[in-house]
């Protein structure tokens, strides 16, 4: 056996499945602590998905946890977050149903409620982008006409930031043909994980498409970190005031992988304070990677 390699076992968890199938797959490796990020971007790289969750001690929370894409770290992801609070829980690992995550942009809330792993994100910032909408619009190849009228376009972040495109039916979310260098130099400009484009002519609040070319995600099944953002402003632009909204995800993929996403919203006063996103994790099996020891 070969001494200067070292072998990491990844679980590979779908969160957010709906009913049960689909969902977002999601690398988790327990036990990070001894692992540099360049170790941490080469297991990314080698599991090959949109991201990896890495759990270690913390001094602050119940688990630390570093998120890598196959290109680079990010502050928070909610699929993988859904992931490895589900497979803790599954193990036995996570007595309670609360708990909680340091990352590297502070420490936020986990709660368990039945089999569904909820996490914390932050009140909700806009940010107006008007300006750049006929880019936004070429990027999609959208019309400005195939937008749900007096719904603009926005930048929202609840912790990671999003443009929110709104479509008028499922028909032209489905029929969207991305331009991923003109996306990608958006999301450089603006700091952003990438796009959600949604349409509320749905069985569920809302259904949506991610796409993220900037961090190697051509398209996602299950953003929970772009649900939130969608969450509030459905509650805040579109004027849909109910506390729990469900969002689909992944319908209209290539490789069609249904995802569902629940956001509870805590509303004080009319306005949003904070919020949990949420949804299942199912395994579905185990990898195991060689590194450089």
């Amino acid at each position: 056996m070969d001494s200067s390699k070292k072998t990491i076992n990844v679980q590979i968890l779908n969160a957010f499945a709906e009913n049960g199938k689909g969902g977002n797959p999601a690398g988790v490796v327990l036990n990070a602590d001894g692992l540099s990020d360049k170790n941490k971007l080469d297991i990314s790289k080698k599991v090959g998905l949109s991201e990896t969750a890495f759990v270690s001690k913390s001094k602050t929370a119940d688990f630390k946890l570093d998120f890598f894409t196959p290109n680079k770290q990010i502050a928070h992801c909610g699929h993988a977050t859904v992931a490895t609070f589900s497979y803790l829980k599954q193990i036995g690992a996570l007595k309670k149903d609360s708990s909680s995550k340091e990352t590297i942009d502070g420490t936020r809330k986990i709660e368990i409620i039945g089999d569904v792993a909820f996490m914390e994100q932050l009140a909700p910032k806009y940010t107006d982008i008007s300006r750049k909408e006929s880019v936004i619009l070429k990027s999609l190849g959208l019309k400005k006409t195939d937008l749900i009228p007096n719904a603009p376009i926005k930048l929202v972040n609840t912790g990671n930031s999003f443009i929110l495109v709104p479509v008028k039916s499922n028909e032209i979310l489905e029929n969207i043909i991305p331009n991923f260098d003109l996306i990608s130099d958006l999301s450089n400009e603006f700091d952003l994980i990438g796009y959600y484009v949604f349409s509320t002519n749905t069985e569920y609040d809302a259904t949506t498409r991610m796409f993220g070319p900037r961090y190697g995600i051509l398209e996602e099944s299950g953003t929970g970190m772009a649900a939130g953002p969608l969450a509030c402003y459905l509650f805040d632009i579109l004027k849909i005031k109910k506390k729990r909204f469900k969002i689909q995800q992944g319908k209209y993929m290539a490789e069609p992988s249904p995802s569902l996403i629940i956001v509870n919203l805590l509303i004080d006063k009319g306005e949003i304070k904070h919020l949990m996103a949420g949804g299942k994790g199912i395994r579905s099996k185990q990898l195991n990677i060689q590194i450089n020891a």
